[in-house]
């Protein structure tokens, strides 16, 4: 029997941050069916702000990713919400924005961040499509924002 999800992110050495207050008139999540519409999430640092700039000015490639990989985080704790357990989803699709620089050209590894750790925690079930994006500012100026969607297996 494969790892579960939740035993994976203890051997990852993570846990799931609590799911903050929403900041506008939205929800954490929607569900039409077996899909489960994830809103966009921001990276968070363990107090609960965001990591506000622009890639490619303030932040690397490197530290960029890691900001995803936070997100990552955020979303799997929605997903969790919304499903009761990490166990009984997969990844289908993810839009990944970058608040990044004109010239900045990496958005791609910057959303592998989240993508990396999705497959870290779900396996297969973290594989999934996705579209990576430039933007010229992102809500409170946070560096990275993504949104999710995933379906609940039978």
């Amino acid at each position: 029997m494969a790892m579960s999800a939740e035993q994976a992110l203890r051997d990852l050495g993570l846990a799931l941050p609590e799911l903050p207050e929403r900041i506008a008139n939205y929800l954490w999540f929607r569900q039409a069916g077996d899909l489960i519409w994830v809103s966009g999430q921001g990276p968070r640092r363990p107090d609960g702000s965001f990591i506000t700039g622009k890639v490619g000015r303030d932040f690397t490639l490197e530290e960029a990713y890691e900001h995803a990989r936070l997100v990552g985080l955020d979303l799997l704790a929605v997903v969790r919400e919304a499903a009761g357990s990490l166990d009984k989803v997969e990844v289908i699709k993810l839009l990944g924005m970058v608040n990044a620089v004109p010239e900045f050209a990496d958005h791609g590894k910057v959303i592998d961040g989240c993508s990396d750790l999705l497959v870290a925690v779900l396996g297969e079930a973290g594989r999934h499509a996705r579209a990576s994006v430039g933007m010229g500012s992102l809500p409170g100026q946070i560096t990275v924002e993504i949104e999710a969607v995933v379906r609940l297996l039978p």
